[in-house]
C-alpha cells in the first residue's frame, strides 16, 4: 500500500508541474494573464507563440505518459498504471503549485492514453483533428476526443481498468471545459486563428 500511494502522489506532483506557465515566463509572459488565462498549449499558442506552444504540448503530454509507464514498470500492474495516469491528469487540472487552478488536461490525458490505450488514443486524435478542421473550435475538438476515448477503449477491448481510467479522465477533461461548452452554445467561443475579443 505505501508503494501504491507513493506512486499516486508522485504522479500527481509531476502532473502538477505547470510547464505552460514556466515556458511562457521564459519569454517574460505570465500566460495566466493573457487570453483565456489557461496554462495549456492552446492559450500559450495564442498568447506567446508557436514554439512555446509546441514545447508546452510536448511537456504536458510527456508528464501524462511517464507516470503510467513508470508505474507499470515498477509494479507490473495495469491498474496502478491507469490510476497513476489519472493522478497525473488530476495534478495538471488541480495543481498544488498554483493553488489548484490548472489547465484542462487534454495534452496530459493524451499522454496517459497513448500508453494505456494506444489505439483509442489514435482514434481520439483523429476525432480531434477532424472536428477542429471542420469547426475551427479547439475546445469542441477536445470535448469530442474526450467523449470518443473511453468508447474506443471499450470497442478495442482494453482492460477494465484502462477503460475506467479513460472514462474518468474524459469526465475530468469535459468538466474543465464547462465554460467553453456554454460559449459554444452561446456562439461566443473563439475559433482557432482568430484573435480573442
Amino acid at each position: 500500500m505505501p508503494l501504491f500511494l507513493t506512486i499516486l502522489v508522485l504522479s500527481y506532483l509531476l502532473g502538477a508541474v505547470p510547464f505552460g506557465l514556466l515556458i511562457s515566463k521564459r519569454r517574460g509572459i505570465d500566460v495566466r494573464e493573457r487570453g483565456s488565462g489557461n496554462i495549456g498549449a492552446t492559450n500559450v499558442l495564442r498568447s506567446v507563440g508557436k514554439k512555446e506552444a509546441a514545447l508546452t504540448l510536448l511537456a504536458d503530454t510527456v508528464k501524462g505518459m511517464v507516470p503510467a509507464i513508470a508505474a507499470q514498470a515498477i509494479t507490473g500492474d495495469s491498474m496502478t498504471a491507469a490510476l497513476a495516469g489519472a493522478a497525473a491528469v488530476s495534478g495538471h487540472v488541480f495543481p498544488v503549485f498554483l493553488k489548484f487552478k490548472g489547465g484542462k488536461g487534454v495534452a496530459t490525458a493524451l499522454g496517459v492514453l497513448i500508453y494505456i490505450t494506444p489505439k483509442a488514443a489514435l482514434g481520439a486524435m483523429l476525432v480531434f483533428g477532424a472536428v477542429v478542421f471542420l469547426s475551427k473550435y479547439v475546445s469542441l475538438g477536445s470535448i469530442s476526443a474526450a467523449i470518443a476515448a473511453p468508447i474506443l477503449a471499450a470497442l478495442f477491448h482494453y482492460g477494465k481498468y484502462a477503460i475506467i481510467s479513460a472514462a474518468a479522465i474524459a469526465f475530468l477533461v469535459i468538466a474543465r471545459h464547462h465554460q467553453n461548452i456554454l460559449k459554444l452554445i452561446e456562439g461566443t467561443e473563439n475559433k482557432l486563428g482568430k484573435e480573442r475579443k
